[in-house]
């Protein structure tokens, strides 16, 4: 990133540092990012169920969570099915 901007390492580190934040208190506040032909970022309740451990077949109890989610778009999904980047 730093090469490709033309911003120092530490300022290019703060900035996508930056961005993960900021995608991550959204994704925290239930909100859905949208980052125009990259994708978009979002959540996903899992409810309750039973598990298994594996180690010892037990029967377990997982409680419902929620997952963060993300959806490529077109632009993102078209430069991977042609091998190169967006």
């Amino acid at each position: 990133m730093a090469d490709r901007t033309g911003a120092g390492n530490p300022a290019a580190g703060n900035v996508v540092d930056a961005v993960f934040e900021v995608i991550a208190e959204a994704l925290a506040s239930d909100e859905e990012v949208r980052a125009a032909g990259f994708g978009i970022f979002g959540t996903r309740r899992l409810p309750a169920r039973t598990g298994r451990n594996p180690r010892t077949g037990e029967r377990i109890e997982v409680a419902a969570s929620t997952a963060p989610t993300f959806r490529g778009g077109k632009r993102l999904r078209d430069a991977v099915q042609a091998g190169r980047r967006p």
